[in-house]
């Protein structure tokens, strides 16, 4: 039988959980092709995964970076986006593969993701009031968005909106990749039986001053290049006002996203991104209107 799917799994230092990943790709029910990306990883993770379809870049460029450099190289129906600490149950990739075979409207489907301790870390991706990307717990059939760390798309339709927005590095090219397949006209689903154990934080930090300034940053960009104009303009000018205003406020929040110095990072690599993002917002493609994909999704 044939390969229906590409699974894409990057990794960066991954050497204390790759194995694990890879040895469940091994035992999936469902024949496939795996593609390790590695970045640059400089800690003996090259070594580990020398039996494997490798492709190495010269330098660490992210998750996002890393989906985007070996989307041309995708030659099957589906590609699927696994993390490196991400152990993916034997009908994991059956089970996604099957959803999107039923639906052919939907573009993606998203798994379980489950934490090393059996809760539940995310069965999709919600559009909060504001404009983030959050993980839900609970969820039906459909979600407006789904988790990167685990999840199964068609090849074409991702082609199709533009593929993966590499200059994001990491966090929210999953949402900002909902976005525009939503636009596109096509359906997000998630498949509760597919399930990952996830060591979630093995390879970032979140609540790091990077992490939030990836989260922050990207979920500004997404919004500037897929939601209505009145959504995009509010929210940037909102944490534009928020950042003017916190050197006089009191009792400011002990977060790495309330400081100062972080929040005017992001503000300058949004302004210094501005001209290619608006670009970007003109060349997707919107079958559905952005607004309709707001007022459907956002908040629920």
């Amino acid at each position: 039988m044939s390969a229906l799917s590409t699974v894409v799994v990057v990794t960066w230092r991954g050497r204390d959980h790759i194995t694990a990943c890879l040895d469940a790709l091994a035992v999936q029910k469902s024949p496939h092709r795996t593609i390790v990306v590695d970045n640059a990883s400089d800690d003996g993770t090259a070594a580990l995964i020398s039996g494997h379809e490798v492709v190495r870049l010269p330098r660490n460029r992210g998750y996002a970076g890393g989906l985007a450099a070996v989307l041309d190289m995708i030659d099957t129906p589906y590609v699927a986006w696994l993390n490196d600490d991400a152990v993916p149950d034997p009908s994991w990739l059956t089970e996604l593969e099957n959803a999107l075979e039923a639906e052919p409207e939907a573009a993606a489907a998203t798994s379980s993701i489950l934490l090393t301790d059996g809760s539940t870390q995310s069965v999709g991706v919600a559009l909060t009031a504001d404009g983030h990307g959050k993980d839900v717990v609970l969820a039906g059939r459909e979600v407006f968005g789904f988790c990167g760390g685990a999840a199964l798309l068609r090849t074409d339709a991702l082609r199709a909106v533009g593929g993966v927005p590499a200059s994001f590095f990491c966090y929210y090219e999953d949402t900002d990749t909902a976005w525009r397949l939503r636009l596109a006209g096509h359906r997000v689903i998630s498949v509760g039986p597919a399930r990952v154990r996830h060591r979630h934080g093995a390879s970032t930090r979140p609540g790091s001053k990077l992490f939030h300034r990836w989260n922050e940053r990207n979920r500004l960009l997404m919004l500037l290049r897929c939601a209505p104009a009145a959504v995009a303009t509010t929210q940037l000018a909102r944490f534009l006002v928020i950042t003017a205003l916190l050197p006089f406020r009191g009792n400011v929040p002990d977060a790495a996203n309330f400081r100062l110095g972080l929040r005017a990072q992001v503000l300058g690599e949004v302004l210094l991104r501005l001209p290619a993002t608006l670009w970007q917002r003109l060349t997707i493609r919107t079958e559905v209107p952005r607004r309709r994909v707001w007022q459907d999704w956002a908040g629920r």
